[in-house]
């Protein structure tokens, strides 16, 4: 058995329809013929199909091109215009790819009185009580009965204590590098643990002084305002330099007495002299 290999048969350029380069200039009626250009190129789309191309000086639509396809029918010399149409070229300026609403969304982006809702599928929540993988979160609703429809998969904690770890809550934040290697969150007075499965990672500062405070901070978070930071400094000598005179910039001046002037030899007035 033998089988055949079907081979496309490459568009041959019509004659007829490549030289009708004025019948596709004068198609292009929707805007002024100073805005198209030079003709570019002539391309065959199939049988006494082609599409003639032509610069486009409309502006704002650098690198486009007005592209008009003709034909004809068979034995006949009359050319007939089928679409005209503007395209960009190969270097032609276009617009950035649609992107979704919720992939744009950057964090901070929420205003007052926005709303953003969440997917019913958000691989970030689950199901309060029925796939719920938080033990924590588990026995508190159920001891309370209380609970929320959905709560924080464990995705969603993943993800949520790595971007508050890389960022401004975790230890390589300005802030904390700055601060004493002991000065750490996690054994400040005003570290307020999480609950849950996040209570060994994080915590919320309750500083009023410190830069942080009700924020969610890492356990190795620090700052310079920790709880224990003045503890022992009344006790640090605090080193006194020696005065010091520059007997160069000292000028004697000679001082003679005036009249009624006590010697130092004469016994004191009781009150003064004159």
């Amino acid at each position: 058995m033998t089988t055949k290999t079907a081979v496309t048969r490459a568009a041959r350029l019509d004659q007829v329809c490549a030289d009708a380069v004025g019948v596709a200039r004068g198609a292009i009626t929707e805007v002024d013929p100073a805005d198209v250009g030079d003709h570019i190129e002539a391309i065959a789309e199939g049988d006494r199909v082609v599409t003639h191309f032509f610069d486009s000086h409309l502006a704002g639509y650098k690198g486009w091109r007005w592209a008009v396809t003709v034909t004809r029918v068979p034995r006949s010399r009359h050319v007939t215009v089928c679409e005209t149409v503007l395209l960009p070229g190969p270097g032609a300026l276009l617009a950035p790819g649609w992107v979704p609403w919720n992939e744009r969304v950057q964090p901070g982006d929420l205003g007052v009185g926005d709303l953003m809702p969440t997917d019913p599928d958000d691989d970030r929540l689950a199901q309060g009580y029925v796939l719920s993988d938080d033990p924590a979160v588990e026995d508190v609703s159920w001891e309370l009965g209380l609970g929320r429809p959905r709560v924080m998969s464990r995705e969603g904690r993943i993800e949520t204590a790595q971007r508050w770890y890389d960022g401004e809550a975790g230890p390589e934040a300005p802030i904390s590098t700055a601060a004493p290697r002991n000065a750490r969150c996690g054994t400040c007075g005003f570290y307020l643990p999480l609950a849950g499965s996040m209570r060994t990672m994080f915590g919320v500062c309750g500083n009023l002084y410190a830069p942080d405070d009700a924020k969610a901070v890492s356990a190795d978070h620090g700052c310079g305002a920790h709880s224990e930071a003045l503890m022992g400094s009344a006790e640090q000598p605090v080193e006194e330099l020696p005065t010091v005179y520059d007997d160069s910039e000292v000028e004697a001046v000679a001082v003679s007495r005036a009249h009624g002037s006590v010697e130092a030899g004469e016994p004191a007035e009781d009150y003064g002299h004159s």
